[in-house]
């Protein structure tokens, strides 16, 4: 087992007058290597902060953060933050919702892909260059020499997207975290990508925990889906059978809710 996660619980306790509020509540699940699990719900369920816990991007100060996530044996959730930093990227990378947010503007793409390497890795100039572009291919980027220059603005959307992606890859982790990548992009890019993380996921080996409200993205990618409501977990199983025959009436409101599309390709129908 590659991941082992138990009662992970994130309690914002520092609310003024207010009560502490619980975002994620008891969360468990277990991954093995090269598996592809959904984790599904409503803006608000507690999904991308189970996520942020994980990759130790809560502020502890203000946040109690409780249970334990064994990582290949190491828990993260105990780790200090310089431990959890050597394993960030290298062994965990995470792909953000919105790329505009997450690079940085005035930096060329081949050196924000770069980044991970220069923290991680005792490599030349060339042998960086080298490991960026061959991230940047594998992330489906096409033409990787000529967008090594240029800068996030020069880029479509979808393509920004995918530079994420090949930073997330570039040192090969063996747990990539996905937090609604697909959600600003329409839905012809959305297949593109999704197309892209099961060849990584074949190629590679690299399991994905994959985050969306979207349940149509989820049902193409996943073998396994969790949902999410309040922060708790209220069903999870094979992806297939979830949709298929819901167990809980929160499910089925979102089965039902979720608006008809055109079927994505190389996946299930969406709608």
């Amino acid at each position: 087992m590659m991941l082992d996660i138990r009662d992970l619980s994130v309690v914002f306790t520092d609310r003024g007058e207010e009560k502490p509020f619980t975002a994620v509540d008891k969360f468990s699940l277990q991954m093995d290597r090269g598996e592809i699990v959904g984790i599904v719900g409503e803006s608000g369920s507690g999904k991308s902060m189970t996520a942020h816990a994980l990759m130790g991007l809560i502020r502890r100060s203000q946040v109690s953060v409780t249970g334990s996530a064994l990582f290949e044996g190491a828990d993260l959730l105990s780790l200090s933050r310089e431990e959890l930093r050597r394993y960030q990227g290298r062994d965990l990378s995470i792909i953000f919702q919105e790329p505009m947010t997450s690079l940085n503007p005035t930096m060329r793409i081949g050196k924000q892909v770069e980044e991970s390497l220069r923290i991680h890795e005792r490599l030349s100039p060339a042998e960086r260059k080298a490991r960026a572009l061959e991230a940047m291919a594998l992330a489906g980027l096409p033409g990787p020499e000529g967008l090594y220059r240029q800068y996030p603005h020069q880029l479509s959307g979808g393509m920004r997207q995918r530079v994420m992606i090949a930073s997330a890859l570039v040192l090969r982790p063996r747990l990539l975290i996905a937090d609604e990548p697909t959600t600003a992009l329409d839905v012809t890019i959305q297949a593109q990508i999704l197309e892209t993380l099961k060849d990584i996921n074949r190629r590679e080996g690299t399991a994905i925990l994959f985050i969306s409200h979207d349940l149509g993205v989820v049902r193409a990618l996943c073998g396994r889906v969790v949902v999410m409501k309040q922060g708790k977990i209220v069903e999870s199983g094979p992806a297939d059978q979830v949709f298929r025959h819901p167990r809980e009436d929160y499910t089925k409101l979102l089965i039902a809710s979720r608006p008809a599309r055109k079927k994505l390709k190389g996946g299930q129908q969406d709608g």
